[in-house]
């Protein structure tokens, strides 16, 4: 979180689920701190148990501090309509009760006026079969969530990302929002697929590496003794993982890297599947298996990150341009 500059505003919204209404607006330009909380019910303080009940009138919602010289609270609206289904007047995806309907809180009458104005250019714009059903409310005082509750996307990324994907909420978006690219707050470059679609477009192999934690058999696989220049992706979202630079010979019979290209891009998970404690990798976006990572490698890092082929894509350097990954070619550059 970084310090708030004077003339900072808040604005505040309800979306169903807050653990998926807070990570898009935490990427923004301009935005300073997020905060999941509860507004709008007649209980103060109110605790996840109580307002799971749906009888404290409160919503789950985020509160984000802004500077409106970076980014105006229009801009914001913009990506808080992509990132539910404001018809659903019951709730929220799976999450049902009063709690998890989505809403509009305004600070002040200028931000009354542009929600108004933005909810009408939406209703009548024939995206939606159904009308829209958000309110807009005045904002009443906003309670903070419970600590596990902040940030969750963070702390569990992979219970986080399954949430998501099996609510549906990530299919609803991909399908009404396809058309709109460069919206900000939405990662339109790298998700994961609906289960469907990763049966279908996988190999009975790759499924069952990525989804099921499966192992290839050594020195059997696609990359395990793969020479050329370029960079492994995750074969499920594309999501860029290692380069062709930190790969080195183990004699495991597994492609073998001494480091990710971006650590973030990475979930270590404690692994007791065989009697022995091992450290999983998952992709953060996807959750995909990957493999492991032990602390037997080279210099400079001392590890070996032991991934499965069926986890992986190649892109050759000389690919890299034509399929939207141009950043990297600096890599090969020397």
């Amino acid at each position: 979180m970084n310090t708030s500059p004077a003339g900072a505003q808040k604005a505040t919204f309800a979306g169903g689920c807050f653990w998926c209404i807070e990570p898009p607006f935490e990427k923004l330009d301009g935005v300073f701190d997020v905060i999941v909380g509860y507004i709008g019910g007649h209980v103060e303080n109110p605790t996840y148990q109580e307002v799971s009940t749906g009888t404290t009138g409160h919503y789950e919602a985020i509160q984000v501090t802004f500077d409106p010289n970076i980014i105006t609270y229009e801009q914001l609206l913009e990506v808080f309509w992509r990132q539910f289904d404001p018809t659903d007047a019951g709730g929220s995806f799976v999450d049902r009760g009063p709690q998890y309907k989505s809403a509009i809180f305004y600070h002040t009458l200028a931000q009354k006026r542009v929600a108004e104005r933005s909810k009408e250019n939406l209703d009548q714009s024939g995206r939606y079969e159904a009308p829209i059903v958000t309110k807009i409310l005045t904002a009443t005082p906003f309670y903070k969530a419970e600590e596990y509750h902040q940030d969750y996307f963070l702390k569990q990324p992979i219970s986080y990302k399954n949430y998501r994907t099996n609510s549906g909420r990530n299919q609803y978006i991909d399908n009404i929002w396809r058309d709109d690219d460069g919206i900000p707050g939405i990662d339109d470059d790298f998700h994961k697929p609906s289960t469907d679609d990763l049966k279908k477009n996988l190999t009975p192999l790759q499924y069952e590496v990525t989804q099921n934690c499966g192992t290839e058999r050594a020195f059997q696989n696609e990359y395990w003794d793969n020479h050329k220049e370029g960079i492994y992706v995750d074969v499920v979202s594309g999501e860029p993982l290692f380069s062709s630079q930190d790969k080195f010979d183990s004699g495991s019979g597994w492609p073998s890297f001494t480091k990710p290209l971006d650590p973030d891009a990475l979930v270590e998970v404690q692994d007791n599947s065989l009697g022995i404690t091992r450290t999983e990798v998952r992709s953060e976006t996807a959750g995909s298996h990957l493999g492991h990572v032990f602390s037997d490698g080279p210099a400079p890092t001392g590890l070996r990150y032991c991934i499965n082929s069926a986890s992986l894509r190649f892109i050759p350097k000389e690919n890299l341009m034509e399929e939207g990954y141009g950043e990297y070619l600096a890599l090969f550059e020397n």
